[in-house]
């Protein structure tokens, strides 16, 4: 099993619409590029740059960083050849970059005064509404 530490190096934030105004309705969109998968010594080094974009452009959102992937030597292996035929990085990977972003950027998008990244629960509310009556009973 491997093992995947994530570390941010740059982060860049900003709000581009005017505090006056309300923020309207928003489409968001996350993307998540792997550069590369380079070994040294007894790991692997992934650098990544992670995007979230607002339609309108209400805001942009930038994170760059590195994950440092260990594990069994023939994982590794194994990881580095995949990465050299054109394969995705396996899911373990992509998802611990995703969840430590994710959660960094909440933080951020509550500073900035911004949607999170994030679709927020629902919460029903007390109103329960009565069906309509089946217009066929057997």
């Amino acid at each position: 099993m491997v093992n995947v530490r994530v570390l941010i190096k740059s982060v860049s934030a900003e709000n581009f619409w005017e505090t006056a105004k309300l923020i309207p309705n928003v489409q968001i969109a996350t993307n998540l590029n792997v550069i590369g998968i380079n070994k040294s010594e007894n790991m692997l080094d992934v650098p990544f740059v992670f995007t979230i974009n607002y339609n309108p452009a209400v805001a942009q959102i930038s994170f760059k960083g590195t994950g440092h992937v260990t594990g069994k030597e023939e994982e590794l292996n194994q990881i580095l050849k995949d990465h050299k035929e054109k394969k995705a990085p396996p899911p373990v990977i992509l998802q611990s970059i995703s969840n430590l972003v994710f959660l960094e950027s909440i933080m951020i998008c509550r500073t900035l005064n911004i949607p999170p990244p994030i679709p927020l629960p629902k919460i029903p509310s007390g109103k329960h509404e009565k069906r309509a009556e089946p217009s066929y009973r057997a």
